[in-house]
C-alpha cells in the first residue's frame, strides 16, 4: 500500500500555510485518499488500477495547493481563533454554569460525601449527578462547533473541557496553601478534602465532557477529508 501521508506531504511541499494548518490539511487529505484506495481494492480493483484512480481525484496538485491557500487565508487569524476555540469554549462554560445553577435551584439533590475524619470540621465533596449527566451533551456541542470551524485536535480538546478549568485553577492555587497549613489547621484534613473535591469537580466533569465531545470530534474529522478534496 502506498504511504499516503508521505505522498501528500511531498505534493503539498511549499504550501503557504502555517505549520499547523499545513499538517492538518495533509493529514485530512491523506486519510481521504487512503480510505478511497481501500474501498476500491475491497471492491476487487487491482492495486495499481486503484492507485491510478485515486490519484486522478487530484490531477493538478498546484491548483489544489492554490485553492487550499485561498480558502484558508480568507478568514483573518483572529476570527479563526474565535470560531475555532473561544466561541466553543465559552459557550460550553456558559451552558455548564447555567445547567448547574438550574439544578442547584430546582433539584434533584446532590450526593454529599461522608466526613473524612472529624464530622464537625471536615469539608465534604458535593456531586450534582444530574449536572454531570448533562455534560456529555455540552461537550458534544463544543466539539461539534470547534471541529466544524476547522480547529486542530488540541484546540478541540481544550474547548471541550473548558468548563472545568476554573475549578482546576482553584485547586491548583489551593494545593500549595494546603501543603503548608495541613499540619497546623483542622487536624490534617485539608489535603484529603482537596483531593476529594478535585475528583468531584474536575476529574469527573472532565471525563463526562470528553465522553460526549471526543466521539463527535472523531466522526466529524473522518468526514473532513471529503470536504477538503471537494474544495
Amino acid at each position: 500500500m502506498p504511504d499516503w501521508r508521505e505522498l501528500v506531504r511531498k505534493q503539498l511541499a511549499g504550501i503557504q500555510l502555517t505549520e499547523g494548518d499545513a499538517a492538518q490539511v495533509a493529514e485530512e487529505l491523506a486519510s481521504h485518499l487512503e480510505e478511497a484506495y481501500e474501498v476500491l481494492v475491497l471492491d476487487g480493483l487491482p492495486e495499481q488500477a486503484a492507485l491510478r484512480r485515486v490519484l486522478q481525484q487530484v490531477n493538478d496538485w498546484q491548483h489544489l495547493k492554490s485553492e487550499i491557500e485561498i480558502a484558508r487565508k480568507k478568514e483573518p487569524p483572529m476570527n479563526k481563533r474565535v470560531s475555532q476555540f473561544w466561541f466553543p469554549a465559552f459557550l460550553t462554560l456558559f451552558l455548564a454554569m447555567v445547567f448547574l445553577m438550574a439544578i442547584e435551584e430546582l433539584g434533584p439533590k446532590p450526593w454529599i460525601s461522608p466526613a473524612l475524619r472529624h464530622p464537625r470540621m471536615t469539608p465534604v465533596a458535593v456531586v450534582y449527578f444530574a449536572w454531570v449527566i448533562t455534560l456529555p451533551l455540552i461537550g458534544a456541542l463544543g466539539a461539534y462547533l470547534a471541529t466544524r470551524a476547522g480547529a486542530a485536535p488540541r484546540a478541540v480538546f481544550w474547548s471541550i473541557i473548558f468548563p472545568v478549568l476554573p475549578y482546576f485553577g482553584f485547586f491548583a492555587i489551593s494545593s500549595p496553601i494546603a501543603l503548608i497549613l495541613d499540619d497546623r489547621v483542622a487536624h490534617s484534613i485539608m489535603l484529603p478534602a482537596l483531593f476529594l473535591g478535585l475528583r468531584a469537580w474536575v476529574v469527573l466533569p472532565a471525563v463526562a465532557l470528553l465522553a460526549g465531545g471526543m466521539p463527535v470530534h472523531y466522526l466529524l474529522s473522518r468526514r473532513a477529508p471529503r470536504r477538503v478534496v471537494a474544495a
